[in-house]
């Protein structure tokens, strides 16, 4: 009986340190982009894709169309407000920039 026990604890020793990885991933990122920096548009690469927060005022960008903004872009990543292009920044979810793409669906 006393090797069942001990049986069963290791096993789910093991699997809780199995688990372990995966949810301090978890926290790790979400609190990676609890602390990400809003991305200003005089920075380099937001200047190079003319990104602005308020995606009106695009409208004199060729590029622009009404109704384009970075939360129906498939860049737009929802859980942090965050772009694929501006990994280190968050982002206006009514913003845009030159790169937008429809998401699709």
């Amino acid at each position: 009986m006393s090797q069942i026990s001990r049986r069963a604890l290791l096993k789910k020793g093991l699997f809780g340190l199995a688990a372990l990885p995966l949810g301090m991933g978890v926290l790790t990122s979400q609190s990676f982009a609890a602390g990400l920096p809003a991305l200003s548009e005089d920075a380099p690469q937001a200047k190079a894709l003319k990104y602005v927060t308020d995606a009106t005022k695009a409208a004199g960008n060729a590029k622009y169309q009404a109704g384009q903004e970075c939360d129906n872009c498939m860049f737009w990543k929802p859980a942090n407000n965050g772009c694929a292009l501006f990994p280190q920044n968050t982002v206006e979810a009514k913003g845009w920039c030159q790169s937008y793409v429809k998401k699709p669906g």
